[in-house]
């Protein structure tokens, strides 16, 4: 067989099951550029002359600091007179101090509770525009969203004043954002720093960076969930908010139920060395060490600084606070932002146990393996196995676990009332959470625990409670109060992430006034958005009322959800990876 130079030769076209197996091939090939890509772009070693830093101390010299001492003047006379309230509280008696459960007797601290997110957004903008030395700010979620904009072009003001700026960040949410953090640390005064991050896939979300990065998938898949804003050493907020629209109430469609504490005293030292133990880490890595822009894309320090300048751009981003803040939350407390210009905040008195875990801590555990004795979630089932009474819990990834089954059992066992809630299927952002924590529901029920979830319907009749409108209200607050006196408030889930794979942050604090009024919170949404659970008089799991009614509106269904979400939940409900969770 000969050719003729010059020659079209026919091509017989391909069939649709050939068609279908050259796609393929080419999907293949090019998953196999990217697992091969992805494994050679490892982390950079990190830099043993790396210069480390220090929080800096309250000074009196500074207006934050001068107020955090003036406030607590004011709660420590509270203390020492029991016919003094501290903030607002009432008069009550002063119980003598007890040992925290680690054993030790902690200085008192002031603490404020932040339920409405308007104002939780407000006490952390109003503190970034009085701090004057230093702010530390650590964050799962980072948004570039207009609420992050809002508090980065804050923060950027501020060093223009001369306060020493330090963010640290997971890595997880910052995809398609490094031109925005590039440009926020282009400014002299700031320094930011990621913790565990991609190599890889930076401009894509989560899903898109763990598809990137297979053979590293033992590393990436831990998290820093711990959540801190500490300004001038003098004032700290911490809980369960991260930075983004959604915790603040301004989407019309979601918003997060959430709660934070304002905290001063005694916490603030202790809160500021475990900033620093995450910031001087090796897993910390400074963002040029990471973010590497490609030839011929470079900018400078000027031009990044005008592209932060335009990207931040109140008129452009819509940034800023609702026009009006409402007048009082909740626990009818004026807004932070409203007080800082007083001789002193009002807050309540207490003794805390700062819980935070190492950072080095998910890289040396196993996905549903033993807690270390360090660890947050260690701390926390410390105290509750100290229960005399009552527990009352609040977590919107609840899956106990058999470790934590058999907790609460012996709670139960024992006598203590056991309260929890959580989300429902209608209502949770994480529905294969849902899944696994559903495995446990006929056993807690059995063993006497109540169990309450969040209803999507009721959260939007519950309007006054927490402003919400017409919005959908998901469940976001990690709270426990133990024995009316004992509270926890922090970023850990009742849940094996929080317990290995994930860092968590919070603190345990022996006030109960504080606790009374988390437990009027929790209440809130217990008795007013929430549905009961009950077993089904034959033993079947579950059945769901109104906790406030006569018990007559009986759903024997997932309220709120449609057919085809119960029906896949039914469906992947055994493939959940529950020590993955």
């Amino acid at each position: 067989m000969s050719f003729t130079v010059g020659r079209k030769v026919p091509c017989a076209r391909p069939g649709p099951r050939q068609a279908l197996r050259q796609r393929a091939a080419r999907a293949a090939g090019l998953w196999l550029c990217v697992v091969v890509l992805s494994g050679c772009a490892s982390l950079p070693v990190p830099d043993p002359g790396l210069p480390k830093s220090w929080a800096l101390p309250l000074s009196p010299a500074t207006p934050l600091g001068r107020l955090a001492l003036a406030s607590m003047q004011h709660v420590e006379a509270g203390a020492a007179n029991p016919d003094v309230p501290a903030g607002d509280a009432p008069p009550h008696p002063v119980d003598p101090p007890t040992p925290m459960p680690d054993g030790r007797m902690p200085g008192l601290s002031g603490f404020r509770l932040l339920p409405l997110g308007t104002h939780s957004l407000d006490a952390r903008l109003q503190l970034v525009q009085r701090a004057r030395h230093s702010l530390d700010l650590q964050y799962y979620h980072f948004a570039g969203d207009s609420t992050g904009r809002a508090l980065m072009r804050a923060l950027r003001d501020a060093a223009a004043r001369g306060v020493r700026v330090r963010v640290l960040i997971d890595d997880l949410y910052t995809g398609g954002a490094d031109a925005l953090w590039l440009g926020l640390a282009a400014h002299e005064g700031v320094q930011v720093r990621l913790f565990n991050p991609f190599t890889v896939a930076r401009a894509s979300g989560p899903l898109g960076r763990f598809a990137a990065a297979p053979w590293q998938w033992r590393r990436i898949n831990h998290r820093m969930h711990n959540k801190l804003f500490i300004a001038d050493g003098a004032w700290a907020v911490f809980g369960g908010r991260n930075v983004a629209d959604i915790y603040f109430l301004k989407l019309e469609a979601d918003n997060f139920i959430d709660i934070d504490v304002l905290a001063a005293g005694a916490v603030l030292p202790e809160m500021q060395a475990q900033f620093d133990r995450y910031w001087n880490a090796p897993t910390a890595y400074p963002l040029a060490h990471i973010v590497r822009p490609t030839p011929g894309e470079e900018r400078t320090p000027e031009a990044r600084r005008a592209d932060f300048d335009h990207a931040t751009a109140p008129a452009r981003a819509q940034l800023g606070m609702p026009a009006q803040l409402a007048a009082r939350d909740v626990l009818n407390q004026a807004p932070v932002g409203r007080q800082l210009d007083d001789p002193y905040v009002p807050l309540v008195r207490g003794r805390a146990q700062v819980l935070a875990d190492h950072p080095e801590k998910p890289f040396q555990g196993a996905p549903g393996g033993e807690l270390m004795n360090s660890s947050v979630t260690y701390g926390v089932y410390q105290a509750l196995m100290q229960a005399q009474q009552e527990v009352l819990a609040s977590s919107p990834y609840f899956v106990p676990g058999h470790r934590g089954l058999s907790l609460l059992t012996a709670l139960r066992e024992r006598g203590v009332q056991v309260r929890v809630l959580t989300n429902s299927l209608a209502s949770t952002d994480e529905p294969l959470v849902h899944l696994a924590y559903a495995r446990y529901r006929p056993a807690l029920l059995g063993a006497g625990v109540q169990l309450f979830e969040l209803s999507q319907q009721r959260v939007k009749e519950n309007m006054r409670m927490f402003l919400f409108g017409a919005s959908l209200g998901r469940l976001h607050a990690k709270t426990v109060v133990i024995d009316r006196h004992l509270a926890y408030v922090g970023s850990m889930n009742l849940d094996p992430r929080s317990a290995t794979l994930n860092t968590e942050f919070g603190a345990l604090i022996d006030s109960p006034v504080l606790a009374e009024q988390l437990t009027t919170l929790i209440d809130i949404d217990r008795l007013h958005s929430a549905y009961a659970l009950r077993l089904a008089a034959d033993g079947a799991c579950c059945e769901w009322v109104i906790p406030d009614s006569d018990g007559s509106l009986v759903l024997t269904l997932e309220p709120d959800s449609p057919w085809w979400m119960r029906w896949l939940g039914r469906l992947l409900q055994p493939l959940a990876p529950e020590d993955h969770l």
